[in-house]
């Protein structure tokens, strides 16, 4: 799976020329997965700084079981911070390792634990949406994981109170036995998890590399109709926006940067203006492969947006138009 940047650099304090003042898009939510380097809750203002309007973090290493606690005085810090820079929704990304459907007995174990402490962290910092792997079936049967699953989150908020907290579970590029490639395991996760408020957060890398073709206004339509009639696209608050290092159909994982991958520009401009899609929540997860990348991948987003300065084209990157 790709795997997300856990240092964002902050952008200088003082910009000149194109890149002066970068400021929101009015009426849009677009944001970027942010550092909690140092304490989680310096992380609203580097967002605020790279001119977000939401956020994704993490909450503690996303590589280890063991977990990092966040105090009272931390998370009121966070929050009072979000509150200052209307910083909404925040989404939460859980640790990689979590694999709820697996069907060994000490991950599973060991997942169900880890879940629930992302839960009740998501909730001291007033989480909005909390997103998840589906997890891997690695190799074994797919019903049975779906059903593992289903289970391990339940149990693992059994007695406690999510509030507004909704979980989303995210696409995935399907390699690896992972689940979640299939729109309609989607609609089962939604579907048979009952006491738990479950939605989907969508990857547009994850639909790319699971073959489905949103480069193209006819492919995204396609998708759009797929999604819609699985889970239904109003069940969709989050939308993770990245472009795709590899190919279309490829199920391997790598993010790229926005308009430099299969997906395109051209192909981001009609995800970032579709009707059914204007409304949600614009999370990037791109590389940081040198400083300033955050900054100008969200540039890059939203110049996208109708309304507001187009963005040059990529000459590497073929036109979809």
């Amino acid at each position: 799976m790709a795997r997300l940047p856990q240092t964002i650099h902050p952008p200088e304090k003082a910009r000149t020329g194109k890149h002066a003042c970068p400021t929101p898009v009015p009426g849009r939510r677009i944001g970027i997965h942010t550092s909690i380097a140092g304490a989680i809750s310096r992380a609203p203002e580097r967002a605020h700084q790279l001119a977000c309007n939401t956020f994704q973090i993490f909450s503690t290493s996303p590589r280890q079981w063991k977990a990092s606690q966040v105090s009272a005085a931390e998370a009121r810090l966070f929050r009072q911070a979000r509150e200052k820079h209307g910083l909404r929704p925040l989404v939460i990304h859980d640790n990689y390792l979590i694999n709820l459907a697996s069907p060994n007995a000490e991950i599973r174990r060991k997942s169900i634990e880890s879940f629930r402490a992302e839960l009740e962290r998501a909730v001291l910092l007033g989480a909005e949406y909390l997103v998840m792997h589906p997890g891997s079936a690695l190799n074994g049967d797919r019903t049975q994981a779906i059903a593992r699953f289903v289970s391990g989150v339940e149990s693992a908020a059994r007695g406690l109170r999510l509030g507004p907290l909704t979980v989303l579970v995210e696409n995935t590029a399907g390699g690896g036995g992972a689940l979640g490639s299939e729109f309609e395991e989607l609609r089962a996760f939604v579907q048979l998890t009952e006491r738990v408020p479950l939605a989907c957060c969508i990857d547009t890398a994850h639909l790319y590399q699971s073959g489905w073709n949103v480069s193209t206004e006819k492919g995204l339509a396609a998708t759009l109709a797929r999604l819609d009639a699985a889970v239904g696209l109003d069940n969709i608050p989050v939308i993770h926006t990245n472009d795709s290092r590899t190919a279309l159909g490829s199920r391997a994982d790598r993010h790229e940067h926005i308009g430099k991958g299969g997906i395109g520009l051209a192909g981001f401009r009609r995800i970032l203006n579709h009707p059914r899609l204007r409304h949600k929540a614009f999370i990037l997860e791109t590389p940081i492969d040198k400083k300033g990348d955050d900054l100008r991948n969200l540039d890059v987003a939203r110049s996208l947006v109708q309304g507001t300065r187009r963005a040059p084209r990529n000459p590497r990157t073929p036109s979809n138009d």
